[in-house]
């Protein structure tokens, strides 16, 4: 099976399920590019290098694994972060006392997600509401005191893509402890009910776009078109097994 693969220098890992458990002994930056950002690499060169740095980069967008394999003849599996997160939740009802910091995009959210934590039996979590960064300077200094302060395993960081992995990467060059920075965007918003419905038959089936954008076209047909550019990008772009 493969196991790598790289594309404009990311490499991105071939996980299973069965992998899990020991990312669960891994630490870094954990990615899960969508297929909109990364449609942007050439120009988002911020979004680009934090990709590049990242520990374990993931399958996330069922689009781009069609692309690798219809126009690459590679195949590779699907790992969104849907799929994360439930393996990650059922973790940690395992394993209740391990710290977690929650970074959310509103406060509705936040509490949404600290409610949904704590059901699970979580007991050590911190939650933080992000401000609006600055697309040129995306940097948290007071992220950045409070997550040094606490000191958790997890930072689970629910903002938009390209966003959230560049500020991960701000955190992982600037903790000196041992933390999982995980990259899941708004995809626990499908467990809190804050987001559209989606289960594990639609995400095997990677039709978890389709149900967002029924469920808000608005915010996703803009982000569905500008992943088409996507397909060219793959079509002329080097796409090497190592």
């Amino acid at each position: 099976m493969i196991k790598k693969i790289r594309y404009k220098n990311i490499i991105f890992n071939n996980f299973s399920e069965e992998d899990f458990i020991n990312l669960m002994d891994s630490y870094g930056l954990f990615t899960f590019p969508a297929a909109p950002p990364l449609a942007t690499l050439e120009s988002n060169l911020e979004y680009h290098k934090s990709l590049t740095s990242s520990d374990y980069v993931f399958f996330d967008s069922g689009y781009f694994v069609l692309l690798l394999r219809f126009l690459k003849g590679i195949k590779v599996t699907k790992f969104s972060g849907y799929k994360f997160l439930k393996l990650l939740f059922n973790f940690l009802t395992l394993n209740k006392e391990k710290k977690i910091f929650l970074v959310d995009p509103f406060a509705k959210n936040s509490e949404s997600n600290l409610k949904y934590l704590q059901n699970l039996g979580c007991i050590n979590i911190k939650k933080y509401v992000a401000p609006i960064y600055d697309k040129n300077s995306i940097k948290d200094e007071q992220l950045l005191r409070e997550i040094i302060d606490f000191q958790p395993e997890f930072v689970i960081i629910n903002l938009g893509g390209g966003v959230q992995e560049v500020l991960g990467n701000f955190l992982k060059i600037n903790i000196d402890f041992k933390s999982k920075i995980i990259c899941t965007g708004g995809a626990i918003s499908y467990f809190t009910k804050d987001q559209a419905p989606i289960n594990d038959t639609i995400d095997k089936l990677y039709l978890g776009w389709f149900i967002r954008l029924l469920f808000n076209p608005l915010v996703f047909i803009p982000r569905l078109l500008k992943s088409l550019s996507l397909f060219f990008k793959v079509l002329k772009d080097k796409v090497e097994i190592i």
